[in-house]
């Protein structure tokens, strides 16, 4: 067993505590953009702990993803709660995709000075 096990367990762990708060306030509303990423990472983070072999940072990003997924699904913007704002998150993020994807890309460029720029 390897001292960073702890390290990273004790990381996790107050990462808990400082979730439990918004996990319990019925009014807390958190983007969708920040928890979803975050649960996945933490849940990216408990699996190659796992494969490291250390069992106790796996366990604490186990439960930090847990308390992610709880904010996701139940403190996010909007009235659906549940999982569905998971599939709500990726459908809004699939969609800004396409519209950046096949947007016109019709910018001008302006300038602010009184003479010919291409002169300098």
């Amino acid at each position: 067993m390897m001292w960073q096990d702890f390290v990273f367990l004790a990381g996790s762990v107050l990462s808990i505590v400082f979730l439990a708060p918004t996990v319990r306030d019925a009014n807390a509303r958190v983007p969708l953009g920040s928890s979803i990423p975050s649960m996945t990472i933490g849940s990216i983070y408990s699996f190659t702990y796992a494969t490291m072999g250390m069992t106790f940072s796996a366990l604490g990003s186990i439960g930090v993803a847990t308390m992610w997924s709880l904010i996701a699904f139940y403190r996010a913007p909007g009235e659906q709660t549940g999982p569905k704002n998971v599939l709500r998150f990726l459908e809004s993020l699939a969609g800004q995709g396409y519209a950046l994807v096949t947007s016109t890309g019709d910018r001008t460029e302006t300038t602010t000075a009184d003479h010919d720029p291409a002169a300098d």
